[in-house]
């Protein structure tokens, strides 16, 4: 051990014992090893020095003495970073000692290096004070940290508490600028493939921002850049996506975070404070927009049986008694509403008029047309003969009163219950079975086309003599179409042979044959389409 070296430990061990103390602070730190420094230097003859520790980023300056002015701090790979003749580098454990060697002849000292005991006590001080430097750093973003989830629970609680999806948007860009003292911001949800604005705060913002204008990857990364003038004005701007499991549902945008000096960015802190907001604010909204599709759903069923009430009142809950005729009908939707229509309406002396119609399509919007189809064949029925000249005018008031992609297939008969004929107008409905009491099977077939489909439309009568025995069969397409998991269509010639079969048992009876016979056909498949039948029989001749 040289005599500088002996000299340099033997100065004041108090202040070697209060700078491994791990009670003082970093501004002590730092004044014990100036003071420290300063001795070493005297001790070795050197001008002045500079100790650095070393730090993830650089050498970074701990303690200095002398006159000369050295950098706060050094690349740690870089070694031609000092350019001045008179500076020296001398590597020590976990840091750099930077000297100014004093004029030749001042001193005897020698020259130092890293294996100098009092360097070492040197190196091993400023690493001291480097840890507790950390330790406090630490300490401080572990409180901070702490106080930050306590008010990212606050604010989890306040957001959580509403769910209305548009109050809680602006609850969140609320609470998002709050929480980041920022002047400006917008909050995007994701709509039919793009981000359109919900909720804005201090300034205008883009209503609407496309997918490929968003790069989801780079904003998780941390990159604030997002589209040209999404937030017209804003100097800084920070920016995360809301998302759900690695879904995204939004955008939360905050831009000019503002201090006691003006506004400037934000600092890396703000974006995980951000993004845990966004966390907790997805959930949220997650739950707000749940809830109001649960609501949606709620109103809309509660609508669709108000509708099916309604359109079930439209549809006759007992047929009328016809003298020397049976007659029954039977009706089952596809949904809660449908297209299908039937009804048998008494229009005095004796006559009655059955009908059984099909409007495209299925749901509400053909529930809608059967109404207007009830409502207009009954004002006909009560002012006009059953005729061409009443199909003709019905078809117009359909035409003007649809959409033209709306039309309605209809057979319209006119039972003369007296002379016990069936005449029948057909504006392109299924064709009508008139299975006699022989067996023998006629088709009603179709001779116009479907009402609503062209403004003008010509329709022809026909009519046949009803006997003793013979049986009726009005039916929409859900029938016949009725289909099985192999996609193959129950058909009329299977309905033929079941009515052929059973022509003589009680209406009731053999309805229920049909309904059963479609059910079992379709082995669960789910119906397609709406079923209708109206089943009309003349009463067999009383014995004699």
């Amino acid at each position: 051990m040289t005599k500088a070296s002996e000299a340099a430990l033997d100065l004041d061990p108090h202040l070697w014992r209060d700078l491994f103390s791990l009670s003082k602070k970093e501004g002590e730190d730092r004044r014990l090893l100036g003071l420290q420094l300063q001795r070493w230097c005297r001790a070795h003859g050197v001008e002045a020095a500079a100790l650095y520790a070393a730090t993830a980023e650089a050498y970074k300056l701990r303690a200095h003495a002398g006159t000369t002015r050295f950098p706060d701090q050094l690349a740690t790979n870089d070694t031609d970073d000092v350019t001045e003749d008179n500076w020296h580098r001398v590597e020590i454990p976990n840091g750099l000692l930077l000297l100014v060697a004093a004029e030749a002849g001042t001193s005897d000292a020698g020259e130092p290096g890293a294996a100098d005991p009092s360097l070492m006590l040197l190196a091993a001080g400023s690493r001291i004070s480097e840890l507790k430097r950390q330790i406090q750093e630490q300490s401080f973003q572990a409180k901070f940290r702490g106080v930050e989830l306590e008010a990212l629970y606050d604010v989890g609680l306040a957001i959580t508490s509403t769910l209305d999806l548009e109050e809680l948007g602006a609850e969140v860009l609320l609470r998002a600028v709050s929480l980041l003292d920022a002047r400006r911001g917008a909050l995007y949800l994701l709509e039919n493939d793009q981000y359109r604005l919900t909720s804005r705060f201090g300034g205008d913002a883009r209503e609407e921002l496309a997918l490929d204008e968003i790069d989801v990857d780079r904003l998780r990364k941390g990159d604030t850049q997002g589209p040209e003038g999404w937030i017209p004005g804003a100097c800084h701007l920070m920016a995360v996506v809301v998302e759900i499991e690695g879904d995204p549902r939004g955008l939360l945008v905050v831009a000019d975070k503002e201090s006691r000096t003006g506004v400037g960015p934000f600092h890396p802190t703000d974006r995980r404070t951000l993004s845990l907001f966004g966390n907790q604010a997805a959930i949220a909204l997650e739950n707000a927009k749940l809830h109001k599709l649960a609501l949606d759903k709620e109103r809309l069923e509660r609508e669709m049986e108000l509708a099916a009430d309604i359109q079930q009142q439209l549809l006759p809950k007992v047929m009328p008694a016809i003298p020397g005729f049976e007659v029954i009908g039977w009706n089952r939707p596809a949904r809660h509403v449908g297209g299908d229509y039937y009804d048998c309406q008494d229009l005095g002396q004796g006559r009655w008029g059955l009908v059984v119609g099909d409007v495209t399509g299925k749901g509400m919007p053909a529930a809608l047309l059967v109404s207007t189809l009830h409502s207009a064949l009954r004002v006909l029925l009560d002012r006009m003969e059953v005729g061409p000249a009443l199909i003709e005018r019905l078809n117009r008031h359909i035409f003007e009163s649809s959409s033209p992609n709306k039309f309605i297939t209809m057979l319209l008969a006119a039972l003369d219950a007296d002379g016990s004929r069936l005449a029948y107008l057909n504006a392109g409905h299924n064709p009508g079975l008139l299975v006699h009491a022989d067996g023998e099977v006629e088709h009603l077939t179709s001779a116009g086309l479907p009402l609503g489909l062209m403004a003008q439309g010509k329709y022809g009568g026909m009519s046949h003599e009803l006997q003793h025995g013979d049986l009726v069969c009005l039916y929409s397409d859900g029938i016949t179409e009725c289909e099985a998991p192999d996609e193959e269509e129950y058909g009329l010639d299977r309905l033929i042979e079941l009515l052929h079969n059973h022509r003589t048992e009680p209406l009731a009876d053999l309805l229920h044959r049909i309904e059963r016979a479609v059910t079992e056909f379709a082995r669960g498949r789910p119906q397609g389409d709406d079923q209708t039948v109206v089943l009309l029989r003349r009463s067999e001749e009383p014995a004699p």
